[in-house]
């Protein structure tokens, strides 16, 4: 017998079926965005239309124009790269077209204050043409998150980015921007969710104020090169959440490190360049997160804590340029993370402890101007890694090993000033082919060349020589086309200057040192000495006859002293504008001193003339 279902019971069926129906059908709509606002979708082309694509705007290498796929036909503009909206209402709530390569101004009738929904605005690494941040800024009363660093920003911060109140993050670094009405202490008072503040580079010329030491969510603060002054608050170091504190680069700021706790997460910490005093506290030992610490260039004095070996997570270290009591490094091999290593006139001394080896990632040694003693390490060759290796201005000694010719990475190795001895076959840098920087001066090295000329040579841009027992001049700068300095002095180079070397790094050229030698002239006498950039010549105490080589009218420095030049001299001379020192004494220069001469009062320093049979009159500006 079949059932029948009752007319009510099947209206109620009716109802459920459909009722299922339109909860399947909300559910999906629920799950599909909805469009992006048709304003919005038009402010955001319209800023795009206002600024030009520059790839030379970034020099960061994963900096891609973003905007590029935007177009008007592109859809719903939530699906935009550097665009997300609100699921629920479609408005647009972060924007981040950071490193997007654009180039353009920003003003107040910009398109982009018309998205005022947003919650995160990035702009940072563009180039916004110095505009100056507009007002309307203030609009975005919903923003937690505001980075404009890098763009080239201008002028005075507006005062309407107080109203932002919600913001946790806000980083204006590295722009011309100046913060002074409102000042430093307004915008604390009035932001005070910050998470992150980012000030760098920012001109804000005031004291840090005491309330940024209650701000006890603050996990990042970079206030680095901004004309602060005053004593800086010792609470900052303190904050329970800080890992980043920045503030180097104020000349003017003082302080002191205070006691650490254990449970602070400081992880970078850069105080350098600052007029902070004091001693390191053994505390900063208990820092178990720091990674990279800059003490540098203040006035910190005492004992260097040996508690520093417990920071086993340290990549970057400088204490550069303090008075510390003498000190060594023995203790600096339990940092085997460590990658940069600054201990420039720290009162080192001691030899280079063979724990050094443990140090697999160093890439830069910077320890010059120190009390170092000992021998050259021939283990130090096994630090391939190493790209910067400065020892120049101790007391080392002995011959330098092989060992060197491994550190094919180097870019820079300075030696000079030490007491390293015995003969050095110059070859053995041949491999290092990223080399610009290589100074052996002031030792008692005799230094071998291989006389061919070898174009493989690396591409110098400063190079050291001097008192390295030359007798001639070394035939690979031949090849040499972007040397700016260049130390020669102190040998036993004989004869005249060959031909080929006025065409040596003619164009860049700055700095030429060849005095205490024997050099008797030129083997083609220029009118005028061909590298166009030069600053710095001195030729003194050689053998040099003739008349005197007139220098390009760039030099500043010009010292041609304790030679055999005869003849007058030139009025060509007087086309030295930039000249501040000039020595020509103990020659046997005659004939009458030009009056232009009289000319170049403005900016010479030094004028040496004596020991010269030359007469006239002094020119009155003298």
């Amino acid at each position: 017998m079949k059932s029948v279902l009752s007319l009510p019971m099947f209206i109620i069926h009716l109802i459920l079926l459909f009722s299922s129906f339109d909860l399947v059908v909300a559910a999906a709509a629920s799950s599909i965005q909805p469009l992006c606002h048709d304003d919005e979708s038009s402010a955001l082309l319209q800023f795009k239309e206002s600024h030009i694509l520059d790839s030379s705007v970034s020099d960061d290498p994963n900096a891609y124009p973003k905007v590029k796929s935007w177009n008007v036909n592109g859809g719903d503009c939530c699906s935009w790269e550097g665009v997300e909206c609100d699921q629920a209402s479609g408005y647009v709530i972060n924007l981040d077209l950071s490193s997007s390569r654009l180039y353009g101004s920003i003003n107040s009738t910009c398109s982009l204050f018309r998205v005022v929904h947003l919650q995160r605005l990035n702009l940072a690494d563009n180039h916004f043409n110095q505009s100056i941040i507009p007002p309307e800024v203030g609009a975005f009363s919903g923003l937690n998150y505001l980075n404009l660093s890098r763009s080239s920003f201008s002028g005075q911060i507006p005062v309407e980015i107080l109203k932002l109140s919600n913001l946790e993050s806000l980083d204006l670094s590295g722009n011309a921007l100046q913060l002074r009405n409102p000042g430093l202490g307004s915008l604390a008072a009035m932001l005070t969710h910050l998470k992150l503040l980012h000030l760098g580079g920012v001109n804000v010329s005031s004291f840090v104020p005491h309330s940024l030491a209650n701000f006890s969510s603050l996990k990042s603060l970079d206030l680095e090169d901004c004309g602060l002054y005053g004593e800086f608050p010792a609470g900052i170091f303190h904050l329970p959440s800080l890992q980043l504190l920045s503030i180097q680069s104020n000349l003017f700021l003082t302080g002191y490190l205070p006691e650490f706790n254990q449970s602070s997460p400081l992880e970078l910490l850069f105080v350098g360049n600052t007029s902070f005093s004091g001693n390191l506290p053994y505390s900063l030992g208990s820092l178990k997160s720091l990674n990279q610490l800059d003490a540098s260039r203040c006035q910190f004095s005492g004992l260097v804590p040996y508690s520093l070996a417990n920071l086993t997570q340290l990549t970057y270290l400088s204490l550069a340029f303090n008075n510390l009591s003498s000190w060594n490094l023995s203790w600096l091999g339990k940092l085997t993370k460590l990658s940069y290593l600054d201990l420039v006139e720290t009162n080192l001394y001691g030899n280079i402890p063979s724990s050094f080896q443990n140090l697999t990632q160093l890439s830069a040694v910077r320890v010059h101007r120190n009390l170092l003693t000992g021998r050259f390490p021939s283990w130090l060759g096994n630090l391939t890694q190493l790209t910067q290796l400065l020892l120049s201005k101790n007391n080392m000694h002995g011959p330098l090993p092989e060992s060197i010719s491994k550190l094919t990475n180097l870019k820079q190795i300075e030696l000079f000033s030490n007491s390293f001895n015995g003969t050095l076959e110059f070859d053995m840098f041949l491999n290092m082919k990223s080399l610009l920087d290589l100074q052996l001066s002031r030792n008692d090295l005799s230094v071998v060349l291989n006389r061919k000329v070898n174009a493989t040579f690396p591409k110098l841009k400063l190079l050291g020589l001097g008192s390295c027992n030359l007798t001639e001049f070394p035939n690979f700068l031949r090849g040499q086309d972007q040397v700016s300095l260049l130390f020669l002095d102190g040998n036993n180079i004989h004869g005249k200057i060959p031909k080929w070397m006025l065409n040596v790094s003619k164009e860049t050229l700055v700095f030429l040192q060849l005095d205490n030698n024997f050099l008797t002239g030129f083997e083609e006498p220029p009118a005028i000495l061909p590298w166009v950039s030069l600053k710095y010549l001195s030729l003194s105490c050689n053998n040099l006859q003739g008349p005197l080589p007139i220098p390009p009218a760039s030099v500043a420095y010009y010292d041609f002293s304790n030679n055999q030049l005869t003849g007058e001299i030139s009025e060509m001379i007087c086309n030295l504008t930039s000249i501040l020192f000039l020595d020509l004494s103990n020659n046997i220069i005659s004939g009458i001193l030009p009056q232009c001469l009289g000319y170049l009062g403005n900016s010479l320093s030094v004028l040496n003339l004596r020991n010269n049979s030359i007469g006239g009159s002094i020119p009155p500006t003298y």
